[in-house]
């Protein structure tokens, strides 16, 4: 085992695409892992609606990235990294989203604007730039694997299911070794034939990766925040109107401004999810 990190670190180039992603997105990988979401999952406190939210989102997004991935397998700076069998994530996802959400998951899914502005990115780099696309797969498909066993484990322990149903996301069962894998990765996209203009191209793209995932994190928890202010303004307002007493059974313009209440109560919150 010592032997085999001396080597890997004798290894390691600073010219080596991997190494140099690395390099300039060390802000933003700090950044995203303290995003409140993130920090949920570090703490053992991620809550069912917290993931259930993520999972729509990455469902989106892998769609696009995974539809990417596939339309341009053959191009010669994706074709290396191109591992569906061993990477691909959407039908775990949507195996999960049917256990949360059950067999009409589709017509319950809601994302965040920063998940569309993603997905869009994706599709339009696909398009029009597939070389780009390696900054977005080595983020999100090696950040997954190295975190996978450990998230699923916070995330089964923290909801407490009582099995590993509904958390296949976090399984690999393609990968019988993450950490040669990642490494068979890593020589593989330092083996891409990229020009300078290029490399820059996927460096700055990588910084756009991680800086779209942030924007994803935060409005999930706006998202979630906005639906519980919701649900308790409704409890609040319904608890209200069921209080006993004979003042409010007995007077109409006390019921009259009650109702009124609820009906501000309502549009104001519908305006702030907007």
């Amino acid at each position: 085992m010592e032997t085999e990190k001396m080597m890997t670190a004798e290894q390691i180039d600073d010219r080596d695409l991997s190494e140099q992603i690395k390099n300039v997105t060390k802000e933003s990988h700090i950044r995203a892992e303290t995003t409140e979401l993130m920090l949920s999952f570090q703490r053992g406190q991620v809550t069912l609606s917290q993931f259930k939210l993520l999972l729509c989102s990455l469902y989106e997004i892998y769609q696009a990235l995974e539809e990417a991935m596939d339309r341009n397998s053959d191009h010669p700076s994706v074709a290396p990294i191109y591992f569906p069998a061993e990477l691909a994530r959407l039908e775990s996802i949507k195996k999960d989203l049917e256990y949360f959400y059950g067999q009409d998951w589709k017509e319950k899914i809601a994302v965040p604007a920063a998940t569309k502005r993603y997905c869009h990115r994706l599709r339009q780099i696909g398009l029009e730039n597939p070389e780009l696309l390696v900054a977005h797969a080595y983020t999100r498909y090696l950040g997954d694997l190295s975190g996978g066993q450990v998230l699923g484990r916070i995330a089964q322990k923290s909801m407490g299911l009582k099995t590993s149903d509904g958390l296949s996301f976090f399984a690999f069962p393609g990968v019988s070794s993450p950490n040669l894998f990642k490494q068979l990765y890593r020589s593989r996209m330092n083996c891409l034939e990229l020009t300078e203009e290029q490399r820059n191209g996927v460096l700055e793209e990588a910084v756009q990766a991680f800086e779209f995932n942030i924007q994803v994190f935060e409005d999930l928890q706006k998202m979630l925040r906005v639906t519980e202010n919701r649900r308790s303004v409704d409890s609040t307002a319904t608890h209200s109107l069921r209080m006993p007493g004979t003042l409010i059974s007995s007077s109409p313009l006390i019921r009259l401004i009650l109702g009124l209440f609820v009906a501000l109560a309502t549009v104001s919150a519908g305006i702030y999810a907007l």
